[in-house]
């Protein structure tokens, strides 16, 4: 999952090679950190949090095919 939310995000921002994805393992749930280059933190949120949400709701979608709980944490 961690290269899916890569593949997305480095569509969307103007420095894509300033994304990195940390995934941290629970044992029932998984936490993916994003981080973005400066100024690209808007283009990831979007417009009234749309962006980030329909990226949320992807990984989920995903997550739960694999009887997981995945959370994304979005930071500049």
């Amino acid at each position: 999952m961690k290269e899916f939310i890569e593949f997305i995000v480095k569509a969307l921002v103007d420095q894509p090679e300033d994304v990195v994805v940390n995934e941290v393992e629970g044992s029932r749930t998984t936490v993916f950190e994003l981080r973005v280059g400066q100024g690209d933190l808007g283009k990831v949120i979007g417009k009234n949090g749309q962006t980030a949400k329909s990226i949320r709701t992807l990984l989920s979608a995903v997550a739960a095919r694999q009887g997981k709980r995945a959370v994304l944490e979005i930071l500049e």
